[in-house]
């Protein structure tokens, strides 16, 4: 059962579990501050293929591969693979699923595509569609291939600039078992703040993040300190500085844990991704590595999961377009915590 609470927001009554998840990442990620969360790393950006988009097609579909061995679920068993990535027409999701012989569902909200591929996912689940696949990844050279500058260039990044994660993120829901359960959906709404920087994706996407946690709080009535911890996706540090900003100006009180993917996956000390992360497979990789096991571990029991994503194009910006933006919330929790217990327990009242 699905209950739509709000404006833009759906509670799953229906129990919807994630069941396993798998991180498949590159070299770089393997040496940021989550190498240990990731479950396979490469040291060739190739990952034995061709070229850097036959790479990213073997990377999502190893994490896909990972994440279900992690599961009693044989591949049959799956209804749904909900997909999505950077490639024009998404072609790396589409060619790591053509021999599946699973139905399939490509997605695009760009680097927000983890948080609709979960909503979705856990919607499908929640109606008896399930088991389904959510996943979907980057790479940083097909991406800069496509978006900017041919790596050959050698054009000068910006200091607000981000890195494209070289990384995949796969979760399996099911309508059974244990692990975090996912219990409500914020979808976002299209943000355009009116910028047209593509080397400052953060202040673009700012404003779509701000747009749906209120719509999440508002139509939910929770608190941001109900969660342990909330965490955006690809706002990196600059970008997440405005949305603090903002939500201050909101007068929201944020949890310890008020953090951004693109800030969690590499160290901006020894690592010269300048702003941080960004990219469809840094949220989804550092949700399935990360948030999956602080979730599963006990660290955190309930968490809001936040991706943002520009929705420009290459043809787009050159036609002098401003940067519509989009940002999806999926809220996780393990069972057995009332509302009125995680808000005593954040207060230090129990």
């Amino acid at each position: 059962m699905v209950t739509h609470i709000g404006k833009q927001t759906l509670r799953i009554d229906t129990p919807v579990f994630v069941a396993a998840g798998a991180a498949v990442g590159g070299k770089l990620e393997g040496e940021g501050p989550l190498r240990d969360r990731f479950d396979e790393l490469s040291e060739d950006s190739y990952f034995g293929q061709k070229s850097w988009e036959a790479a990213e097609t073997v990377m999502l579909r190893r994490a896909f591969d990972l994440a279900l061995s992690k599961t009693k679920l044989p591949q049959g068993a799956l209804r749904y693979v909900l997909s999505g990535d950077l490639q024009n027409q998404c072609t790396g999701s589409a060619y790591a699923s053509r021999d599946l012989d699973t139905p399939y569902l490509g997605l695009y909200s760009a680097c927000a595509t983890m948080g609709e591929a979960l909503g979705l996912g856990a919607l499908l689940t929640a109606v008896g569609a399930g088991p389904v696949c959510a996943m979907t990844s980057s790479h940083f050279c097909s991406a800069e291939r496509q978006f900017r500058t041919p790596l050959e260039y050698g054009s000068q990044r910006s200091p607000v600039a981000q890195w494209t994660a070289t990384a995949a993120g796969a979760a399996l829901l099911c309508a059974g078992g244990d692990g975090p359960r996912v219990t409500h959906i914020t979808t976002g709404k299209i943000v355009d703040a009116g910028l047209t920087d593509i080397g400052n994706m953060g202040a673009a996407m700012a404003p779509a993040a701000l747009d749906t946690l209120l719509a999440h709080f508002r139509d939910t009535g929770r608190e941001p300190k109900y969660y342990d911890a909330v965490i955006t996706g690809d706002l990196a540090k600059f970008g997440h500085e405005i949305l603090a900003g903002l939500l201050r100006e909101e007068g929201l009180d944020m949890p310890t844990v008020f953090t951004d993917c693109g800030m969690l996956l590499y160290d901006p000390a020894s690592q010269d991704v300048h702003s941080g992360g960004s990219g469809a497979g840094c949220s989804a990789s550092v949700f399935a590595g990360h948030i999956l096991r602080c979730l599963r571990d006990g660290i955190w029991s309930k968490v809001l999961f936040a991706p943002t994503g520009a929705l420009m194009s290459t043809v787009t910006v050159q036609q002098g377009e401003s940067i519509p933006a989009i940002c999806h919330a999926v809220a996780l929790e393990v069972p057995g915590e009332s509302h009125a217990e995680a808000v005593e327990r954040r207060e230090g009242t129990r």
